[in-house]
């Protein structure tokens, strides 16, 4: 169930506990104008910042709708239980000590003991802050401002004189990090921040389900999400399915990948990370993209915040046009969208020779497309350049345009390229954004102008870059989880240990298929197998990870000295040995393996297998079960899919083939 968090993060009330870190909320909520009541609690002061205290919690009014709890552990446990019993609408836990700690988990235990059916934030976090309605719960500084007060309904008004849609409202922003937060505040690249809510160790409620309560306000266009660790996938599974009803982009920006930054993690907020591998996969089955970094993230919720999903196409692919008056930034931005599911689409012939009769004979027409310095300062011509070219149905054109420093020199003529890019747009209704090479070279002032004129302000070609390819990736549809029906479920427990013929026994009846093969024990026991199953053999020695390092796997054998030399050598190595028919003239080796993760559950890798399987580290890690259309474009995204495809007059590998072992697997 969907916390009902409604009190807490819009209220009417606000109660404050405890000294130093409780008069802070108190200056923040006065500096942000809030203008409902205000109720600090202190045993011997009179007031804080000039508002009237109060000696005790009994002393309030009535319940609080939101409370700030700045006290000590213990002390915290008290003040929660009677705000629970009073009817207060949530709390705030600031205090450390609680999960993080050797006791943590009986801390924690009495922390929700203590809360019962009140919703709590915390512990160990700053808290929130809601800007739409200048209501900060918030012990330190913060760099945003209030968000303008106009109600959004879902639809998108006007702007500008030149008609560009603008939205208004503003994106919220979530993170297990308190100063992670405020730093997101402090940025100067234009995003509008309706709300930022730090979750600190989570006890009651994580993540995403305060994500998923946000969703209810209609005046959050898109949720960004920094996650250390993943507490409850299935919290996280709902939240991306309320916002696709919703109609809201949630993007994530995973830490915890490396070994180091998991124990950082842990330290933090005692949370579990998942491995990278399973990071990817579990977000990429639920459908919210990853970033790589903090610039990325923000830029992606600016685009995001004005053009919510991606628009609606049969490809995962986004169609990118890029418009500049230098051939050297045409060429950046060609060199930054390689990899990426973006594609900067050529025009066709009549295309080409309407952009051209707008332009200097000497123009290549091409996108990215460099249009000279011929019609720069001059709006009318811009506009028309710019119009012909975003008329074939870009999914976003963008213009590249690093504003001058207006200490130092004039940017009026820079104007004059936002007005025709504004024309153009209001024009063809395209889709439009300016990007600036260099961040500090679009000023906060002039992102912010931008943004209320409909025009996305990227900051950085690889974060724009990046933030296009999560937008792409917010486009495919899910496939439908497959129904593994009457498949014989077989608890993992009763296979630890087993030798290979039992565990393909175990395997066969999902739909898995082998050569023909049997243990054997010793070395006569060896001869008298192969002689049944005929040659050519591989013989493997049992018991042993990367069995050909250590000599532990022969192929290619026949006949009874060569079986006799490999056996008596492989059953000084392991437990036994594993005697089967070679295939051979193979096209490819491909390796499909299950892994558990703690955090997300099974997985499912695939990818280029043998020997360099690990010197490639050509592989894909998918989320079980798997839907046949996700294994096959994991498939199509290794480098091995070449071979797979053929290769110097081999013939291209059985897919279906693949496909099947895969999803038998997928059903053991």
């Amino acid at each position: 169930m969907t916390p009902d968090l409604s009190r807490l993060l819009r209220p009417r009330s606000v109660a404050v506990f405890g000294g130093g870190w409780a008069a802070n909320v108190v200056e923040q909520l006065l500096k942000a104008g809030f203008d409902g009541e205000i109720w600090p609690v202190h045993p011997s002061k009179r007031d804080v910042h000039g508002v009237p205290a109060y000696p005790s919690l009994d002393a309030l009014p009535h319940a609080p709708d939101a409370a700030w709890i700045g006290v000590n552990r213990d002390a915290t446990l008290d003040i929660v239980r009677t705000l629970s019993a009073r009817g207060a609408g949530g709390a705030v836990c600031f205090a450390s000590g609680f999960g993080e700690t050797a006791d943590g988990a009986a801390r924690n235990a009495a922390l929700l003991d203590a809360a019962a059916d009140m919703p709590i934030i915390g512990p160990n976090c700053y808290g929130l802050i809601n800007y739409l309605d200048g209501a900060p719960l918030w012990p330190d500084q913060h760099g945003g401002t209030r968000v303008e007060r106009r109600a959004m309904t879902g639809e998108v008004g006007t702007g500008s004189p030149s008609g560009i849609a603008t939205r208004h409202g503003g994106v919220a922003i979530l993170t297990q990090s308190s100063n992670i937060a405020i730093n997101l505040t402090m940025q100067r690249r234009g995003l509008p921040v309706a709300y930022a809510l730090t979750a600190g160790n989570q006890a009651q409620i994580g993540l995403a389900a305060m994500a998923e309560s946000l969703l209810a306000d209609p005046r959050v266009t898109a949720i960004g999400l920094h996650v250390e660790g993943i507490g409850d996938p299935a919290a996280f599974e709902s939240l991306a399915a309320a916002a696709r009803r919703a109609q809201v982009p949630v993007i994530a920006l995973k830490v915890g990948r490396s070994e180091k930054a998991q124990a950082a993690a842990i330290s933090h907020t005692a949370s579990l990370a998942g491995s990278r591998a399973g990071s990817e996969a579990f977000f990429r089955h639920i459908g919210i993209p990853l970033v790589d970094d903090l610039p990325t993230f923000i830029e992606t919720l600016k685009l995001l915040h004005l053009h919510g999903k991606a628009p609606a196409s049969e490809t995962a692919t986004l169609d990118i046009l890029s418009m500049s008056c230098s051939g050297g930034e045409a060429s950046l931005m060609a060199d930054a969208a390689e990899g990426l599911p973006l594609r900067f689409r050529d025009f066709d012939a009549p295309e080409r020779r309407a952009i051209a009769d707008s332009l200097n004979p000497f123009v290549t027409i091409a996108n990215p497309l460099d249009y000279h310095t011929f019609i720069w300062a001059d709006r009318a011509a811009m506009t028309t350049t710019f119009a012909r070219a975003m008329e074939s149905g870009f999914d976003l054109s963008i213009l590249v345009l690093d504003f001058p420093r207006n200490d130092r020199c004039d940017d009026a003529e820079w104007d004059i390229a936002v007005d025709a890019l504004a024309d153009a747009a209001t024009q063809t209704g395209s889709r439009a954004a300016i990007l600036a090479t260099i961040p500090e070279l679009l000023p906060e002032e002039r992102a912010e102008t931008l943004l209320a004129r409909g025009i996305v302000p990227f900051c950085g070609i690889h974060e724009t870059m990046g933030a296009l390819a999560a937008m792409a990736r917010l486009r495919p549809p899910r496939p439908a989880r497959p129904d593994h029906g009457d498949t014989p479920w077989i608890p993992v427990e009763t296979l630890t240990g087993s030798d290979e013929a039992t565990l393909r026994a175990a395997l066969a009846p999902c739909g898995l298929t082998f050569p023909e093969g049997r243990m054997a024990y010793g070395e006569e026991e060896a001869v008298e197998i192969a002689a049944t199953l005929g040659g050519p053999l591989v013989l493997k020695a049992i018991g042993l990870a990367h069995k050909s390092e250590q000599g532990g796997v022969a192929i290619g054998l026949s006949g009874e000295p060569a079986i006799r030399k490999a056996a008596r050598h492989m059953l000084t190595l392991g437990s036994g040995l594993y005697i089967e028919r070679m295939v051979e003239n193979s096209l490819a080796e491909i390796i499909l393996g299950v892994t558990r993760d703690p955090v997300y559950g099974p997985m499912l890798t695939i990818g280029a297998g043998g020997v360099y399987t690990e010197m490639l580290r050509d592989t894909a890690t998918l989320r079980l079960p798997s839907a046949e259309a996700e294994i096959d474009a994991a498939l199509r995204g290794l480098r091995v899919d070449a071979l797979l495809s053929g290769f110097r007059g081999k013939p291209p590998a059985d897919r279906g083939a693949l496909h099947a072992a895969a999803m038998a697997l997928s059903r053991f």
